[in-house]
């Protein structure tokens, strides 16, 4: 099965994710790395109440040991963008996304790899604010002291 290697640094997080997701359904493996450099377009105030809004108040009748638990890392918060373009509640879905792979930063595995550089969906054609998964991340609680041990 062929192996597509990204780079996600100064991307912008939706068009990358429907490119990845196009990508999935054809039945390739995707893995992308550099995910917390990942940009998302918007006041990045507005974007971080925005995310802990939707994140992190889980309304629960039980106590908070047993509510669902959240993404708060910027690889579980672009795979579950990912999710959100694929097929849900069949096979092909969930097939497609077993084969996607997000990384923090280059694994020893990649450094000698090519990583394709999508530079049509790069940010710097932006014209207004943004932030990156990374800073998204950590205001909600991700440790990013965890990644650099």
């Amino acid at each position: 099965m062929e192996e597509i290697v990204i780079d996600g640094s100064n991307t912008i997080l939706g068009r990358l994710a429907s490119n990845v997701a196009k990508i999935l359904l054809e039945g390739k493996r995707v893995v992308v790395i550099n995910s917390e450099k990942i940009v998302v377009s918007g006041e990045p105030s507005k974007l971080i109440q925005f995310y802990k809004d939707t994140i992190l108040n889980v309304k629960s009748h039980y106590s908070h040991k047993w509510r669902p638990k959240r993404a708060r890392s910027p690889t579980r918060l672009f795979k579950k963008t990912v999710a959100g373009m694929l097929p849900k509640n069949n096979k092909k879905g969930e097939d497609a996304l077993k084969r996607l792979t997000v990384f923090v930063g280059i694994p020893n595995k990649y450094k000698n790899k090519q990583a394709i550089k999508l530079q049509e969906i790069s940010a710097d054609k932006l014209g207004r604010k943004y932030t990156t998964l990374n800073v998204i991340a950590e205001q909600l609680g991700w440790k990013v002291s965890m990644i650099e041990q």
